[in-house]
């Protein structure tokens, strides 16, 4: 039988990045992680993970985190068929999602909310940019992403979204500051732009599309859905919005598209293990329905 302590504080420490943090999750000493890690080694005869900022698992070990939250699930469900298990109510269960920020900020929180509502689930939810998301996934960190890759990892299964439309705007003032002349390549190479993070290629793929080539744009890295149009308002740089964000101050005119009819649409996917768990097709119905309704069609 596996030690499934030992496999807890295995996928602690994946999901949280380190030994330390795992340790204040599972509220333990980081020794004691460590030690129950040491042994699971010693028991499978190889290394399931490797120690750095942040840890990541191996081969072995990312199938171990994947058999251990899907054992989580079944033994929820069982508690919920037989009632003798589970005398004081159902335990709720971690249900550890990647999804990327603007979903989460416009379309996501709801679906998944609506979910938590009357599900016996602890929402764990890390944010990271939609190509990445599927890395969590192959990791062992979580169990369902939202993500721009329509493969999937091995386990998971995918289904399309639908699109979200990402509009470069820019407010009034800007506008004039910087693009009087009009939107192109040189403007562009000088003007202040907005970026999430490193891993935001958006701003440069709308230009490459509008220009044909690469331009080299001068970035703020701005890390929040909502700050993002806050600095875009107060005319800190351009930037690519999701167009459920700024449709308001597009219709007031606080904010305004730098070129009219050049929207980007991105491509989503729901990504999810294939456990037979009726709290993941749960999960899965909610997020679909969310999409169906605010996503394009594709």
């Amino acid at each position: 039988m596996l030690d499934y302590a030992a496999l807890a504080a295995l996928a602690a420490v994946i999901r949280e990045g380190s030994f330390e943090r795992a340790a204040q999750a599972l509220f333990v000493t980081p020794s004691a992680v460590s030690q129950r890690i040491r042994s699971l080694e010693e028991r499978v005869g190889c290394a399931l993970v490797v120690r750095g900022q942040p840890c990541r698992a191996t081969d072995t070990g990312r199938r171990l985190c994947h058999h251990v939250d899907r054992v989580r699930l079944l033994e929820q469900e069982l508690q919920g068929s037989l009632p003798a298990l589970a005398p004081e109510g159902l335990t709720r269960v971690a249900l550890p999602i990647a999804v990327n920020a603007d979903s989460l900020a416009t379309w996501f929180a709801p679906a998944v909310a609506a979910f938590a509502a009357d599900a016996p689930v602890i929402i764990e939810l890390v944010v990271d940019d939609q190509d990445h998301t599927a890395d969590w996934l192959r990791s062992g960190a979580v169990l369902a992403a939202v993500t721009g890759t329509s493969r999937p990892p091995a386990g998971f299964n995918s289904r399309p979204l639908g699109a979200m439309r990402y509009l470069a705007a820019a407010s009034p003032a800007y506008m004039k500051r910087h693009f009087a002349s009009g939107v192109g390549a040189g403007s562009l190479s000088k003007a202040p732009s907005l970026v999430f993070n490193t891993k935001d290629d958006l701003q440069s793929r709308w230009v490459r599309r509008l220009c044909h080539r690469d331009v080299e744009l001068p970035r703020h890295a701005v890390p929040s859905s909502h700050a993002f149009v806050a600095t875009a308002l107060a005319g800190m740089g351009w930037g690519l919005h999701p167009q459920a964000l700024i449709a308001s101050h597009l219709r007031d005119g606080t904010l305004v598209e730098l070129v009219p009819d050049s929207a980007l649409d991105v491509p989503l996917y729901w990504q999810h293990a294939r456990a037979a768990s009726s709290l993941l097709d749960g999960l899965s119905r909610e997020v679909v329905a969310a999409a169906s309704e605010d996503l394009l069609n594709t």
